[in-house]
């Protein structure tokens, strides 16, 4: 299976998830600050089926997100990478990401995504990926932008703009 051990970049480690990771993940994905762009996990029972769904696909597709561990490889920071939403999987590959606040403007959700985009058109040898951000969220817009993502417009029922990139765009390393 091409993601199922780890991979390190350069500031990160990436992995697949394991069921000691998810109480760490909780605490990021239950921060209604943390989390004020996208889903704010409500329980640590939610948290964990949803993050357990995400994983499950990983056997199916090849791929699905990562845990994102930094420095020592201990402390959780993050969770993201390829993958597709096991509850709404119509809009397919796409990137998808979070981390904990005491890591934003790092520029770590650029390499994470920018080391997707490696996978996603290398390895997997995929047409296209998309990615979902609130148009309010500037900070997503602008590492989408970095990576190659155009806009493709809004998406009414998501509330969200919908972005994609295909293998032709040149990705920041």
């Amino acid at each position: 299976m091409l993601t199922q051990r780890a991979t390190v970049l350069s500031r990160m480690q990436l992995r697949p998830l394991l069921e000691q990771d998810i109480a760490a993940l909780f605490e990021i994905q239950g921060d209604a600050n943390a989390m004020r762009f996208t889903y704010c996990a409500p329980s640590l029972e939610d948290c964990a089926n949803r993050l357990k769904a995400f994983e499950s696909l990983r056997a199916v597709n090849g791929f699905a997100p990562w845990v994102v561990t930094e420095g020592d490889q201990s402390k959780i920071v993050g969770w993201g990478g390829l993958g597709v939403d096991p509850f709404d999987p119509e809009w397919g590959p796409e990137v998808i990401y979070w981390f904990s606040p005491s890591c934003w403007g790092q520029g770590l959700a650029t390499e994470l995504v920018a080391h997707s985009l490696s996978v996603a058109f290398g390895a997997l040898a995929l047409s296209s990926v998309s990615a979902f951000a609130l148009p309010s969220n500037v900070a997503s817009i602008r590492v989408l932008g970095k990576t190659g993502f155009e806009l493709l417009g809004f998406v009414p029922r998501l509330e969200r703009n919908h972005y994609e990139v295909r293998p032709s765009v040149q990705h920041e390393r």
